[in-house]
């Protein structure tokens, strides 16, 4: 989960412009203080663990111990999904039908995504706010990078690149379409607003990753076209091939595009972390009706801050058992990666709806249930801080770091997606962008991108193509 973020600018704006009685300015600046470490969907996650049997305990060592089991393994609502990692692990040795394995190990990732989230939040109460902001933006997606990783490793491109954009989709429709929907039922009498510089800014770097993705497509129809075609005898299609038609500058754009997208990333780490709040804030808007009564609503969060601003766990500990979540996730990778084709053939469902739809929903659930809480409570802030802070770490992290793996793997990866991909990562782009625009949330705003949602899980439903793995040409050539 990525969650960087100009946390709560309203009331910022509230502070510096003079307004609200002093009380109500030490409220808010308390509420600006808790930041992702402490303020997350993570903590919505949490079960609040009872301590009462363990403090009877009289070694020390062994307190430590099961204090440390009780609140990484049972400190989740999700706790009753743990059992489905063995259980795929168990189906994968003794040779169960391999769509079981793909399943269980589906739902062995949930627990373990939010897990690793949560030991990254616990090392960040130990390290400070701007090295854990850093933690949280390497590891925040670090199971899609896992996923992607690994199958490059096992050379399925295609499933590499559906994953990747199924996230990307996900969460910019999926995840924000859901808050704000529910969100706006759950506050009709409300006024909904947010940062419109957050979303701005997410925007912005998104349409650089968009151009990214769809210059080296463009040059590979650019380049088939400058070679030339024509129709024989039989009707077949015959290419005449230039020097680049093997994708060699295609393969060169896309590894310099992976480079300057993870310096537009670092860059934009560099000025969340270290330079926004140097940044002006806008003007304070005009205060709707019952604007005391709303204000006491929007910063009510029923979450203790004695309870969230100490760590459960020590730093080492955190380390250990982050590591273990992380060997735990990778393992379940490699068998998701291995039967996704097995799951596809049994299900009657193509490796595309699989890879785009199904995987970022389930894989991802945890961290949208978070933004639609926090959406629930008029936190629109945070939830765009989920939705869009993830979708820009894997357009500008996770997608270029995949490309110049497979690049150091001996592997060749481009960042061409092809047209029917690469056409609904455009469209999704701008309808969020669009959506965003003016600062201001409502329920339709949300019924919209869940409907975009749902006509592109339609469309990869029902696309005719083959559930093996195919080729990025969109045609049968014969090459002469």
């Amino acid at each position: 989960m990525s969650l960087i973020t100009t946390e709560a600018s309203p009331s910022l704006s509230l502070i510096e412009n003079g307004g609200g009685s002093d009380k109500r300015t030490a409220e808010l600046s308390r509420s600006n203080r808790r930041t992702v470490q402490n303020l997350s969907a993570t903590s919505l996650m949490r079960n609040r663990s009872d301590l009462k049997l363990i403090s009877r305990v009289r070694w020390e060592f062994m307190k430590r111990m099961l204090t440390n089991l009780q609140e990484v393994l049972l400190g989740t609502k999700l706790f009753l999904l743990f059992p489905a990692v063995p259980l795929a692990v168990v189906a994968h040795r003794y040779g169960c039908p391999r769509a079981w394995v793909f399943a269980l190990s589906l739902l062995g990732l949930i627990p373990l995504a939010e897990r690793i989230s949560f030991l990254t939040e616990q090392i960040a109460f130990h390290t400070g706010p701007t090295v854990g902001g850093l933690m949280n933006a390497t590891c925040g997606n670090a199971t899609e990078m896992i996923i992607a990783i690994l199958a490059v490793g096992q050379r399925k491109m295609r499933i590499v690149k559906l994953s990747l954009l199924g996230s990307i989709l996900s969460n910019l429709l999926f995840v924000l379409g859901t808050s704000l929907f529910f969100g706006g039922l759950s506050n009709l009498r409300k006024h909904q607003s947010f940062d419109r510089r957050q979303g701005d800014m997410n925007c912005i770097l998104l349409f650089l990753a968009l151009l990214c993705h769809t210059l080296p497509m463009i040059l590979r129809f650019a380049t088939q076209a400058a070679g030339g075609s024509a129709t024989n005898a039989t009707n077949v299609l015959v290419v005449h091939p230039t020097r680049n038609e093997d994708g060699s500058d295609v393969l060169v754009l896309s590894r310099a595009s992976s480079f300057l997208m993870l310096f537009a990333y670092l860059a934009f780490l560099i000025f969340h972390l270290f330079s926004s709040s140097l940044t002006p804030p806008p003007p304070p808007p005009p205060p709707p009706p019952q604007r005391e009564e709303e204000e006491e609503d929007v910063y009510d969060d029923n979450v203790s801050d004695k309870e969230e601003e100490e760590a459960v766990i020590g730093m080492w500990s955190a380390i250990l058992w982050l590591i273990t979540m992380t060997l735990l996730v990778a393992l379940l990778s490699d068998y998701l990666v291995s039967t996704i084709q097995d799951a596809a053939d049994s299900w009657g469902l193509s490796v595309a709806f699989i890879g785009i739809i199904l995987l970022p929903i389930v894989g991802n659930a945890a961290e949208h249930a978070g933004a639609v809480i926090f959406a629930f409570r008029n936190k629109l802030d945070i939830t765009l801080g989920i939705a869009l802070g993830s979708a820009t770490q894997i357009a500008l992290f996770v997608v270029p770091v995949t490309v110049l793996v497979a690049w150091a793997m001996g592997i060749e990866m481009d960042l061409n997606f092809n047209l029917l991909e690469t056409a609904c990562l455009a469209l999704s782009i701008l309808v969020t962008s669009f959506t965003l625009q003016d600062g201001t949330s409502n329920y339709m705003k949300g019924l919209v991108l869940l409907l975009c949602y749902i006509v592109i899980a339609v469309c990869f439903f029902v696309a005719n193509s083959p559930s093996a793995e195919t080729s990025t040409t969109n045609h049968t050539l014969t090459k002469r």
